[in-house]
């Protein structure tokens, strides 16, 4: 049975992507800081903030045949007003956390010459974004799973990403009024993207895409920023 670690399990894309995995038959490690609600396989407790104590952890879960890269932060704060622990969480969940993750997955994979990752990046990835950590760490995110598709391609490895346009989920609702209605606005289908619609895509980019796609990031977000 293939397993798949998701982190940001506990709502959102990332419960939905659990869903996903466990209904074609894998297991399911799902990572979350806390879990609101329904728990999706085996529950790992786990602060991504605590960087140093990422190999230990995954180490302790055994084989991984694909990690997907969820969980993120956002804070819609003003330009000028951005409180330097905001800016800290934002940079060490949704960049150092993920990327601390690769690393700690690679060798097991290497050894196999087998594996998947996909990280959650965004359409924020592509525009000079209102929230300014949050786009600069989602761009960079996407860059990172390019560097990552090179270095560990030969191994049999696959790395890919996601950018999905706004989702409905908790962080979309903090979002103000004025900002989905900009969405509203800007994607043809008329509604905000539904976590089991990106879920679908991570599910294929981590189990079933031919093995020569790697180093991509595949859309979804209704062509709210067309490229």
């Amino acid at each position: 049975m293939p397993a798949v670690l998701v982190t940001g399990a506990g709502r959102g894309i990332g419960l939905a992507t659990a869903q996903a995995f466990a209904l074609l038959g894998w297991k399911v490690w799902s990572l979350d800081k806390a879990f609101p609600g329904e728990v999706v396989g085996e529950r790992v407790d786990y602060d991504l903030r605590e960087l140093a104590e990422i190999p230990q952890m995954v180490g302790k879960l055994g084989t991984i045949d694909t990690l997907v890269n969820n969980a993120g932060v956002l804070y819609c704060d003003p330009y000028d007003a951005i409180p330097q622990a905001h800016a800290a969480e934002i940079l060490t969940v949704n960049l150092r956390a993920p990327v601390a993750l690769i690393e700690a997955v690679a060798p097991q994979m290497r050894k196999r010459k087998s594996g998947r990752i996909v990280s959650v990046g965004s359409v924020a990835a592509f525009t000079g974004h209102p929230d300014l950590w949050y786009g600069a760490t989602k761009a960079a995110l996407l860059n990172i799973t390019k560097s990552y598709a090179s270095h560990l391609g030969r191994d049999g490895i696959l790395v890919n990403a996601v950018a999905p346009g706004p989702t409905q989920s908790a962080m979309y609702e903090q979002l103000p009024q004025s900002r989905k209605d900009a969405v509203m606005r800007a994607v043809h289908a008329g509604r905000a993207c539904t976590p089991e619609e990106v879920a679908k895509v991570i599910l294929w980019l981590g189990s079933a895409s031919p093995d020569y796609v790697s180093g991509t990031t595949v859309d979804v977000n209704s062509g709210s920023y067309p490229r």
